[in-house]
């Protein structure tokens, strides 16, 4: 039996105001419950404590709509597992596996997911050589039903497609877009991350591989109008390097949450085995007196994670270069569910703009 089946399972208590997370211990076997989050509770206030067989944690509300969270829970012996919150049903999924949730008074999911999903769509599965890279840049071009494979239409480039996908609806969006005339009918190519840090990271053989060789063999499946960049956090970055590497890539940017490192905030990156290039690649866009091709660019960000302050560092940087760019701070952190959320009207409103 797993510990976390051996937990009772009161639950969390939530209101407008606050939570307070409980796991009932009757015997009181444990150690110790410490909870694990990413909305910037401080760490010394994080360990649960036993009284009554329960024990129990009070935090004030986070400046969020919702939480995603894990208990670190210390047997008897001594081992350690991580668990998710046996009293909540609620789960959504990560990048890095699944998480309890809980949703504060007043978060309401996207319009776009209530009601009928729409019709599914096409995918085709592309496999495109890249000679910078050594290997293929898998990727999946998503249509509406009934459009044709020869007709033109936009095209939105996505990194991390695939779980973009999965975790944050993202082809479920759009098809609810176009069926209800919202946007004009559109395509997708769902790009797979391959090495994703090292090709994510500022490379910029990843960047000649998209524009020498995975662009041109999208417009060859797909006969494309406009190009929409996307990405999140290392995948953002990703699209942006690549666009300031090679002009015409992309007609449009929507960068969710980019990890745009720069030492005076992102110091604790530094374990990361690509932190020094992509630090001298954002410092290099930062630097940059102008860009002779900006283009229109929306950049969301949650309003209490870490990478806050270097977006909005780069936003008044693209700003003062010439780009039409918006920064949205939304009420959540870094995971798709939050980005998910941002789609609508922050997305849709760019593809109103560009996608013709």
């Amino acid at each position: 039996m797993s510990r976390t089946d051996q937990l009772a399972a009161p639950g969390p208590l939530v209101d407008d105001q606050a939570v307070t997370f409980r796991v009932a211990d009757p015997g009181h076997e444990l150690r110790s419950v410490r909870l694990y989050q990413e909305v910037g509770v401080p760490g010394d206030r994080l360990d649960l404590r036993w009284q009554a067989g329960v024990w129990s944690l009070h935090l004030a509300r986070p400046a969020v709509d919702r939480m995603e969270y894990l208990f670190q829970v210390t047997g008897p012996d001594g081992g350690e597992d991580w668990v998710r919150d046996p009293g909540n049903p609620s789960r959504v999924g990560g990048a890095f596996g699944d998480k309890s949730v809980l949703e504060f008074p007043g978060y309401r999911p996207p319009r776009w997911l209530v009601g009928p999903p729409p019709r599914r769509g096409r995918l085709r599965e592309l496999a495109v050589p890249a000679r910078s890279l050594g290997s293929q840049v898998g990727a999946r071009v998503w249509s509406p039903p009934d459009v044709l494979d020869t007709e033109q239409l936009p095209l939105l480039v996505v990194h991390d497609g695939p779980e973009y996908d999965v975790l944050a609806s993202l082809t479920t969006y759009l098809g609810v877009l176009v069926e209800r005339r919202v946007v004009a009918p559109l395509r997708a190519a769902l790009l797979d991350p391959g090495e994703r840090n090292e090709w994510y990271s500022a490379n910029g053989a990843y960047a000649r591989a998209l524009a020498l060789a995975v662009l041109p063999r999208l417009r060859e499946a797909a006969p494309t109008t406009t190009v929409i960049g996307m990405g999140t956090s290392l995948g953002a970055l990703a699209m942006l390097h690549a666009h300031r590497r090679h002009d015409g890539l992309v007609d449009a940017l929507f960068l969710q949450s980019g990890s745009f490192f720069h030492p005076r905030h992102d110091a604790h990156e530094r374990r990361f085995a690509r932190y020094d290039r992509v630090v001298r690649a954002v410092d290099e866009i930062l630097r940059a007196g102008g860009y002779r091709s900006p283009v229109p660019a929306v950049l969301t960000c949650g309003a209490i994670e870490e990478n806050l302050a270097n977006n909005r560092i780069m936003a008044r940087a693209l700003a003062a270069q010439g780009y039409d760019v918006t920064l949205r701070e939304v009420p959540d952190v870094h995971n798709y569910t939050g980005w998910r959320d941002a789609f609508d009207p922050h997305l849709t409103g760019l593809l109103r703009l560009v996608a013709r």
